[in-house]
């Protein structure tokens, strides 16, 4: 098979799961076998896969209008899209600007953030980033991420960033301290983070008051505070979006994975008017020139209309609510059990560390982990020996036990009896 899959070592993993549908939580095999989605299948679908309602929009778009060029055109779905992010969206976010992906959404904030200073005649042209971050695939997103596997082959196109170490626990003052000496320093454009949540960074989790201390401070030095929400928007972190926890509003906001629930790709970032207008002008070297083929595909736009109108008439919070409710119960039974570490939750988010001696994202048990859970029917993708849980709103209180009970026998098999 000529395919050449992501993030997969073909040498080890010669053979792929084949999918025949999706419904729901789960995936199924072309012999019927089911699957439970334990991860949202790389942290996209929301309500569950194939909602009637998405699947509808869609259908019905692309008996209407499926493509037009987004420069100098624009269309309903898009303008009703836009209109209605900027009213959910943390305050002031006016302005919506749409992709196709989470790393493009980076990339336009970055360009948007060095765009704003130049035009406004104060260029600057560093650019912070929180440790362990990981902000996509895109030369800009790999130079943001931390340094590591991920990136290493491919450092020689990478530009230098500036690292803010993590606020881990008892740690919140050194990282608000080494964020101000580097906005101390001049010439800071932007400082961006995953809000609460690290995701490939190992599910590093943080409190949203050091979340909103770190706005404060980019505040104090003029410097725009970018918030990746690709991961932790739409319901993850238990609220809309993850910055609502602190009670901020970011400067510029990166949205994508969740945005359609799942069913197609597609990425908006917004930004706060100032940011616009330092772009509009009757000097065309002005212009914001970043696009692709297929900005604001109409298709992909009327599926996130219907997203929003999930979000408005089924109560998806309640859902949320529940799936936190059952992390709690089933990871307080995992607190104090020498084979785990770091048992942790924010929203539907469950995160635990194996206790192995080689920790880490290429830790030996990784692979075997992942080889059990699928034979378990489940689809679970630990980041080394993080294991974590991140499934569809839509998932059953039985599947979610049937998740940790395979965890618990994971880690009876792999690191021994409690």
């Amino acid at each position: 098979m000529p395919l050449w899959h992501p993030f997969t070592q073909h040498g080890l993993d010669p053979v792929m799961t084949p999918v025949a549908r999706a419904e729901g939580a789960c995936l199924y095999t072309p012999e019927g076998r089911r699957i439970v989605d334990a991860i949202a299948s790389w942290w996209v679908v929301t309500h569950g896969h194939c909602h009637p309602r998405i699947v509808a929009a869609a259908r019905e778009q692309a008996g209407r209008l499926d493509q037009v060029i987004f420069a100098g055109h624009t269309h309903e779905p898009a303008e009703t899209l836009a209109r209605r992010l900027a009213a959910v969206a943390p305050r002031g976010l006016e302005y919506v600007f749409l992709s196709d992906s989470g790393s493009t959404a980076v990339e336009v904030a970055l360009k948007m953030a060095l765009g704003y200073f130049l035009h406004t005649g104060r260029p600057r042209h560093r650019i912070l980033a929180l440790e362990h971050g990981y902000h996509g695939d895109t030369v800009g997103g790999m130079s943001l991420g931390a340094r590591g596997v991920f990136n290493a082959p491919y450092a020689p196109l990478l530009f230098e960033v500036g690292r803010v170490p993590f606020p881990g626990e008892g740690a919140a003052q050194r990282t608000l301290d080494a964020l101000e000496a580097q906005c101390r320093a001049g010439e800071v454009a932007a400082f961006i983070v995953e809000p609460l949540v690290l995701g490939a960074g190992g599910m590093r989790m943080y409190a949203p008051q050091v979340l909103r201390e770190m706005k404060r401070v980019c505040e104090a030095y003029g410097v725009l505070f970018v918030a990746d929400e690709v991961m932790t928007g739409w319901g993850r972190t238990g609220t809309l979006f993850a910055c609502e926890q602190a009670g901020i509003a970011p400067d510029i906001a990166c949205l994508a994975k969740g945005i359609t629930g799942g069913l197609l790709p597609l990425a908006a970032t917004l930004a706060r008017a100032e940011i616009f207008a330092a772009h509009r002008s009757r000097d065309r070297g002005k212009t914001f020139f970043h696009s692709s083929s297929y900005t604001a595909n109409p298709i992909a736009c009327a599926a996130a209309v219907a997203n929003l109108e999930v979000w408005e008439h089924e109560p998806v919070r309640e859902r949320i609510q529940a799936i936190a409710a059952h992390h709690a119960r089933r990871l307080e039974s995992l607190r104090g059990d020498a084979r785990f570490s770091g048992v942790r939750a924010t929203g539907t988010i469950a995160a635990l560390d194996l206790a192995v001696p080689d920790p880490g994202y290429l830790a030996g048990i990784g692979p075997r982990l992942a080889g059990f859970f699928a034979g378990r029917g489940l689809l679970l993708r630990p980041l080394g020996n993080t294991v974590y849980v991140l499934p569809p709103y839509c998932i059953s209180a039985r599947d979610l036990d049937q998740i940790y009970e395979a965890i618990d026998e994971a880690a009876a098999l792999f690191c021994g009896e409690p």
